[in-house]
């Protein structure tokens, strides 16, 4: 069986130019989706992570079996905040997310809701607390069109975006006479539980509309 690999088939969306900002249009795609707000090294945070992964491997174990695998690709986050400057000050306690992971855009509400509740019958074996159950159910199906966006890969550690963010926001989006249009997203190609923060590999993308 040939599994479905979005790093191959969808190339562009999983990587970009370090260095310097490129222009790219980003279709509709479908996700298992979790909110939050608050601090990403938080418990909240680790929650939810723990939830989205279960479900998303219970999307993957079901299609497995009806034959049409696919690889669970990289994580992905959209940040967001009353006031995107939170993001260029580091405060963190205003941060808005969504933490997700591609699926296949087959994936209908029934197969969703059938991994979910496969997660929520093995918290249920192993006698999590109910909070989990609750962030299980919270995990959700959501479709996201991007559009015209700019994004570039960030080498190094996330507190190291900083100045990078302030440079798209206050000179290169001005100068392209564009605006933002939804969330800031992050593409995690690196796992920062085994790698350094000097290695790590994050795609920075800022969805953009004319002034």
């Amino acid at each position: 069986m040939t599994k479905l690999d979005f790093k191959r088939t969808e190339k562009p969306f999983y990587s970009a130019p370090s260095g310097q900002w490129q222009r790219i249009d980003i279709p509709g795609r479908t996700f298992a989706a979790i909110d939050g707000l608050g601090d990403p090294g938080g418990p909240d945070y680790a929650r939810a992570l723990s939830a989205l992964y279960p479900v998303a491997y219970g999307v993957k174990a079901i299609r497995r079996t009806a034959g049409a695998d696919f690889i669970v690709p990289p994580l992905e986050a959209l940040w967001w905040a009353d006031d995107p400057a939170a993001f260029v000050t580091g405060d963190r306690a205003a941060w808005r997310w969504t933490v997700l992971l591609r699926l296949p855009d087959s994936t209908d509400a029934g197969v969703f809701a059938a991994a979910r509740d496969g997660a929520l019958k093995k918290l249920a074996r192993r006698k999590e607390a109910a909070t989990d159950a609750a962030t299980v159910q919270a995990v959700r199906l959501a479709g996201l069109t991007e559009g015209d966006c700019l994004q570039r890969l960030h080498l190094g550690p996330y507190v190291d975006e900083a100045p990078v963010l302030a440079d798209l926001h206050d000179r290169l989006m001005p100068g392209l006479g564009v605006t933002f249009n939804g969330p800031h997203h992050e593409v995690y190609l690196g796992d920062p539980r085994r790698t350094t923060p000097e290695r790590l590999k994050t795609i920075l993308r800022q969805p953009v509309r004319p002034l």
